[in-house]
């Protein structure tokens, strides 16, 4: 009930600020919104429910707005104002509390006095409420939330997931006393003197529930959701995507803290176009680091060796053993045979499309061609796509240029695999053949193999969701190019 009350205030508060025409309903281009939607409890009798503020900073076309990282920026500033609490709650917008206790087991690091002060931010894992039992696009993420982040709090904790973590406001802003010079501190922190006064140690706001005073506070924290704050400021300069690194750089340490109980479920993705996207996003945003000065391969301090034996034994050797371990995280993670071949499937696929799209749109933003873009993850729920999804069965009713690169690959690998077949059977092993193409042979028929998915939704399956016969037409105009230049280049 108070939920649908809440739906009915936020749509009233719009319709009220609609003084500006269609532009509030831009999601690109309205002014910033504040509104107390629900007061702390006055009868002693209730339930206490905390202070809800609805914000929506501004918006211009003029103005780049740097995505979630924005967002949260214009909520450290505001709620400075308004509690000025010390911990936030970081959530993407399809996450929800599954325990109240979260809270609870992140302060048990952060007040225990037996563990360091230096502790920025608790991070929990992304887990989600509706993942098939074969989980065909890899939602679960398992490679990251069951292996890689329970090793990385061994030495100073892992980066920031995005969503799912408590965060101490000190490690974000900072500590500041009285005597601090007040112009550098708008330096960094921008014009408003209330806001700087956030930043003094035990500043705690009062915020009045009637009266002058409530209507005056809102008005200056209004002035610092505008999204023209941040210029000429730090605020409008610093590389908000690398906020895990840079605390980890500055000497704060995190952790990890993955209990039985789910404490957030979210919605996982569940047709191929969404977890594409999705992953392109990502893999954008690794590319960023890859060409920083956080590249794995420069800013630690380990160093690495090349492989130089061109025997094909070694390659032999590294290629099953990084299906072993593979094979072995999903084991001892709980998962199964099945679970291990989709996550190897689906991390093929998303290498020559979400993968490729994503560096490549970081490269041209680098070199000036492009704007950065921000594809956002579709969240609606679809009964059709679910229950494909629940069925273990692929939806490709994605964009052309997600389909086109997929089945080109897997049209090249049938051409090369049933060539080397054929020459090898005509030409009775000759010269060795069979000894000499044994590996590239192996590559391509468990390539094949492994996404015979994608050859069942070229040639099999005529339902919606399959492979449409432009795209395979497409693709294999693709192909025969791809192979008339191999065979050119060969000869």
């Amino acid at each position: 009930e108070k939920y649908e009350v809440l739906k009915q205030q936020i749509r009233r508060i719009v319709q009220q600020h609609s003084t500006t025409g269609d532009a509030l309903h831009n999601t690109r281009n309205h002014p910033s919104i504040l509104e107390v939607i629900n007061e702390h409890s006055k009868e002693e009798d209730e339930v206490k429910i905390p202070l809800l503020v609805y914000v929506s900073r501004e918006k211009r076309p003029s103005h780049h707005h740097n995505f979630k990282a924005g967002a949260l920026n214009v909520l450290l500033r505001v709620s400075a104002m308004i509690s000025n609490s010390p911990y936030i709650l970081m959530l993407d917008c399809d996450m929800y509390c599954n325990d109240p206790t979260s809270v609870r087991q992140a302060m048990c690091y952060y007040c225990d006095p037996q563990t360091p002060s230096s502790i920025a931010f608790v991070q929990f894992p992304q887990t989600f409420r509706n993942i098939c039992q074969d989980d065909i696009y890899d939602s679960q993420i398992r490679n990251i939330f069951k292996i890689r982040w329970h090793g990385f709090d061994g030495v100073g904790g892992p980066t920031i997931s995005g969503s799912n973590l408590y965060i101490k406001r000190e490690a974000l802003l900072g500590s500041f006393s009285k005597q601090q010079e007040l112009v550098a501190l708008k330096r960094s922190f921008g014009p408003s003197d209330d806001f700087i006064k956030t930043l003094v140690e035990d500043y705690k706001p009062g915020f009045i529930h009637d009266g002058e005073s409530s209507r005056m506070l809102l008005e200056k924290a209004n002035v610092l959701a505008s999204c023209s704050y941040e210029n000429q400021t730090s605020w409008g300069t610093s590389a908000n995507y690398f906020t895990g690194f840079t605390l980890h750089r500055k000497g704060w340490k995190s952790v990890y803290l993955s209990p039985k109980k789910p404490q957030f479920l979210g919605t996982a993705t569940t047709n191929f176009n969404d977890t594409s996207i999705q992953h392109m996003r990502w893999a954008s945003g690794l590319t960023s680091v890859a060409i920083s000065k956080f590249c794995p391969l420069i800013y630690g301090p380990l160093k690495m060796s090349w492989v130089s034996d061109s025997s094909f034994n070694i390659f032999l050797i590294i290629f099953v053993s990084a299906i072993l371990k593979s094979l072995y995280e999903v084991v001892t993670t709980g998962g199964q045979v099945r679970t291990w071949r989709n996550d190897w499937r689906i991390w093929m696929m998303r290498s020559i499309t979400s993968y490729f799209y994503g560096s490549l749109d970081v490269v041209l933003n680098k070199l000036g061609m492009k704007e950065a873009s921000f594809l956002p993850t579709n969240k609606v729920i679809d009964d059709e796509q679910v229950k494909l999804y629940e069925m273990g069965i692929f939806d490709f009713r994605t964009a052309t240029t997600f389909l086109a690169p997929l089945v080109t690959v897997i049209l090249v690998n049938i051409a090369a695999f049933v060539r080397a077949l054929v020459v090898n059977v005509v030409d009775n092993d000759r010269d060795g053949y069979w000894e000499k193409m044994f590996g590239q042979m192996f590559l391509s028929f468990y390539i094949l193999v492994s996404n015979y998915t994608v050859i069942e939704g070229m040639v099999i399956r005529r339902d919606k969701a399959s492979i449409p016969l432009c795209v395979t037409l497409l693709s294999g105009v693709f192909s025969v190019f791809i192979l008339l230049i191999g065979s050119a280049v060969l000869s």
